[in-house]
């Protein structure tokens, strides 16, 4: 499991480095396989700005350019080939000697017998997209927004100044597979407070009953499940933060819904799903064991035929989910989405894990139940769901 040492930050004030807390956490039997530096292949890259630019004189594709570095220098000559630079702009410089992602080396060199001193550098070049840097995939180089000392090194400005400890979970701990989890066990063996969560949100005038009938056939494999229905709902980008918070762990951004049910994920250990409620037939949610032969499209688009085996979330008419392992393509969430049915809940692990390895399909949620969620979990995250809804302005 990945946990950014910026994120355990947010809920406990650590002192110590991250070497240190990794022998922390040994010595309280969590084993960090590993504590990586996320921008360890980058090296004297820093935040410049183009003072003046001028045509190369033996080519007309290139252009001189004079750059502010802070200390590392107030008038380096670059040249260049980007046609998206312009005198003022503030852009990421490789100077000599620089590393960069894909391990070339910066040497001072001559383009049409004109010195260069180093290089302007993309998104592309620094291993970063756009869940890192809003601009990172531009076709050219990548144009740094707001106020920044110049000199300062670009990692800190595009978020690779951090530590990923991966950590393995036994699964007797199911409570330790989230970052919060990990946070709880730092704040105890620092002997320092845990920063509570923030669960608050102001319900609307209606209740989710009103909109659609939940139902649980099938208890014994679903102990406990909530749903909550979100109306007016803007579908849109996830704020910079939380992109780059999935990307550390290896999540992709998809829309601000999704990507609060996998932060969610990630932060709590509780896995969540939403519903586009309009694709949801005769407004009906039963949990329920699936018919034999009843088949499923999940999101990644494979299909399977399912048996009674098998747990699932329907409709009025068909599965939309295969219940703890993935939603299902006929309910996904779309741009044009603006009801959302979120769901949190317990399933029986060891239903789970047969349906999981049965199928062959395999997923953060199902790792998560396989090794148990706590039924008092399910509330927290749908709580924190909401919150995040309202905080982030999707509904």
């Amino acid at each position: 499991m990945k946990v950014p040492f910026s994120w355990l930050k947010d809920y406990v004030d650590i002192d110590i480095t991250a070497q240190e807390l990794t022998d922390k956490l040994f010595s309280c039997g969590f084993e960090v396989e590993e504590l990586i530096y996320v921008g360890a292949e980058i090296d004297r890259c820093v935040v410049g700005r183009i003072e003046s630019m001028e045509k190369h004189p033996d080519a007309d594709k290139l252009k001189i350019c004079h750059l502010n570095c802070g200390e590392y220098g107030s008038n380096i000559q670059i040249v260049t080939g980007a046609d998206n630079v312009k005198p003022g702009d503030v852009v990421p410089v490789a100077l000599e000697g620089a590393s960069l992602h894909d391990g070339v080396k910066i040497k001072k060199g001559k383009l049409r017998g004109v010195e260069s001193f180093g290089m302007l550098c993309s998104g592309e070049e620094l291993g970063i997209n756009d869940d890192w840097y809003e601009g990172a995939e531009v076709n050219g180089i990548l144009l740094l927004q707001g106020d920044i000392p110049l000199g300062t090194d670009i990692k800190k400005v595009v978020g690779l100044d951090d530590y990923i400890f991966d950590i393995s979970v036994t699964a007797n701990r199911p409570d330790c597979q989230s970052v919060y989890g990990i946070a709880r066990e730092v704040a105890a063996v620092l002997k320092k407070p845990l920063e509570p969560l923030d669960l608050a949100y102001d319900a609307a005038g209606f209740s989710t009953c009103e909109r659609v009938n939940v139902s649980v056939e099938a208890p014994d494999l679903c102990p406990r499940y909530i749903a909550h229905y979100v109306r007016e709902l803007k579908i849109r980008k996830s704020p910079q933060w939380m992109r780059r918070r999935l990307a550390l762990c290896g999540l992709r951004s998809i829309n601000n819904v999704v990507d609060i049910t996998n932060f969610i994920l990630l932060e709590l250990g509780q896995p969540m799903h939403a519903f586009d409620l309009a694709k949801v037939s005769q407004n009906k949610i039963c949990v329920r064991r699936a018919q034999d032969g009843e088949k499923i499209t999940t999101l990644d688009e494979k299909e399977f035929k399912l048996s009674n085996e098998n747990l699932v979330i329907a409709d009025g008419s068909k599965p939309v989910a295969l219940a703890g392992v993935m939603g299902g393509l006929n309910s996904g969430i779309t741009e044009e989405t603006s009801e959302v049915l979120f769901e949190s809940a317990k399933f029986e692990r060891a239903n789970i894990r047969r349906t999981s390895r049965k199928l062959g399909q395999k997923s953060d949620s199902s790792a998560r139940f396989e090794k148990g969620v706590d039924a008092y979990t399910t509330g927290v995250a749908m709580n924190r769901a909401l919150n995040l809804i309202e905080t982030l302005g999707c509904g």
